[in-house]
């Protein structure tokens, strides 16, 4: 099946930035376009506005100025929702309300002839209950564009439970003949990136809760050790913490009030005194004028170790015995069976996170998980109020020989960067074992979404099938909440790999 055919008008309703946006994708991939917005004027000022935009395209010679010119007089502003009768494709973009979207869907059900696609650009609400109240409910999908949706390929296409597979693909082949990469999912809270995103931002608040790193520092670890882009506090307050909370909020409430979804106090305190991030001039940072961007805690200058033994392995940090090596610090490897872990001339023990504390133990020091550690510039360790101060300088010193700022955060288990990829990994299999996406679509949607710098399933992958369970099983051990323990489906994911390798 093919999407819509070009000469086919497409109708945006609700003329905010997201409807100016897919407007303005429709229009350049060659259709017809109306906008209608309930608000007198406002349609045509939005026409306006995707005008300029147009122009601002063809100076930068993204655009050809007949192409912009052929894509402004396909540009129409309405008057009336009468006016899109012949519309082969409706979206619409207004208030996040359940009453206002099913009202206006209803209005345009008696309009629109039976064979035009009716669509909803909801992030947080049921596109099923949204055309729920419909008489032809098969019809309707969501197409969950991102923002700015003329630069982000991402198209969440989103089947009702009533959405007959025709529409769906039909509206996926349509998104994909716009220039944009879409991935199939299944109506659930949060559809696959709101869903599959939601540790990233809970398990930083977290470590920050349990005053185990201040916000500069947990995101400088997420950006430099991570690998992610932007870190969950800078991120949250480029989003607007009021909008950030209100998609947990409706996550967590949509899955019943489910631990692994729990919203952060500290984040409902920051929207409750108005620190809303840059569009308030303040949130988890200061953007007044002349404001100084906090610095992360970087520790002092130690003296690297002159050997380590390595016991075991470092399994997905095997690669830091190269690393060490090439700084010129000795490498003594033994088989052992019962860890992987370093140990340094002090007798401590240097260890990848693996959700348990430093305080369990006799002079541990964790280290956490990285995307590359040869890359990473920034490492996190931590350590327990009793831990050998010498133990911790000498890795310390260690991680400062292989060029690497150092970190020092309290002894949280699962530290920052291994928590909240083990987390992701466990939400992207249970969305998996529910139906709701394929592997491949939500890597996909994770990347391009969010811009992760791998999919779940990369990432598990890379570490092997068992890590993201061990580290929440262990987590799960010291907080029985519900909040990290792990799915069926990563429990039966990590399973397998036992049984293949014959063990019990």
């Amino acid at each position: 099946m093919t999407g819509l055919d070009l000469s086919s008008p497409v109708a945006v309703v609700g003329t905010g930035t997201m409807g100016q946006g897919i407007a303005q994708v429709a229009l350049v991939a060659g259709h017809p376009v109306r906008l209608y917005d309930a608000a007198p004027g406002r349609a045509r000022d939005a026409a306006g506005a995707i005008g300029a935009r147009l122009d601002r395209l063809v100076a930068k010679g993204r655009l050809t100025e007949a192409d912009g010119d052929a894509a402004r007089a396909r540009l129409e502003p309405v008057d009336n929702l009468a006016d899109l009768a012949d519309c082969g494709l409706v979206v619409e973009a207004v208030l996040e309300r359940l009453d206002v979207k099913q009202r206006l869907f209803g209005e345009l059900e008696e309009i629109v002839a039976e064979d035009c696609l009716l669509a909803t650009n909801t992030s947080s609400l049921s596109v099923t209950a949204v055309g729920g109240t419909l008489r032809h409910p098969g019809r309707f999908v969501g197409l969950h564009f991102f923002n700015p949706a003329p630069l982000l390929p991402l198209v969440e296409v989103v089947s009702g439970f009533a959405t007959d597979v025709t529409s769906a693909t039909r509206a996926y082949e349509t998104a994909r003949a716009w220039g944009k990469t879409p991935v199939a999912c299944a109506d659930t809270p949060g559809f696959i990136v709101n869903r599959i995103a939601r540790p990233f931002y809970a398990e930083a608040f977290a470590v920050h809760e349990a005053q185990a790193a201040d916000p500069a520092t947990i995101d400088a670890v997420l950006r430099e050790c991570g690998g992610f882009k932007m870190g969950a506090f800078e991120l949250t307050d480029l989003i607007g913490q009021d909008v950030n909370e209100s998609v947990t909020h409706s996550v967590w409430q949509s899955f019943f009030q489910d631990a692994r979804f729990t919203p952060s106090l500290a984040q409902r305190r920051l929207v409750e005194s108005g620190r809303l991030g840059r569009k308030s001039g303040r949130g988890w940072y200061d953007y007044a004028d002349g404001a100084e961007r906090p610095e992360p805690h970087t520790a002092d200058k130690e003296q690297p170790p002159a050997y380590v033994i390595a016991e075991g392995g470092l399994g997905p940090a095997a690669e830091l015995l190269a690393l060490i090596r090439e700084a010129g610090i000795r490498v003594r490897e033994e088989d052992e069976d019962h860890g992987t872990r370093l140990v340094l001339p002090s007798g401590g023990q240097l260890v990848l996170a693996d959700g348990q504390t430093s305080a369990e133990f006799r002079d541990v020091v964790y280290f956490d998980l990285a995307l590359d550690y040869r890359t990473a510039t920034r490492v996190a360790l931590s350590a327990a109020q009793d831990t050998s101060p010498r133990t911790l300088a000498e890795a310390t010193g260690l991680f400062q020989a292989l060029g690497k700022d150092v970190s020092v955060i309290g002894d949280v288990p699962g530290m920052i960067v291994a928590r909240t990829v083990a987390r992701i990994i466990d939400l992207a299999h249970d969305a998996v074992a529910k139906g709701v996406a394929t592997e491949e679509d939500i890597d996909t949607a994770m990347r391009l979404g969010v811009n992760y710098p791998l999919g779940p399933f990369e990432w598990d992958r890379r570490l092997g099938r068992d890590f993201a369970f061990d580290v929440l099983d262990e987590m799960h051990e010291r907080d029985p909440s519900g909040r990290y323990a792990p799915s069926l489906a990563l429990y039966r994911h990590a399973y397998a790999t036992d049984k293949r390798e014959g063990t019990s």
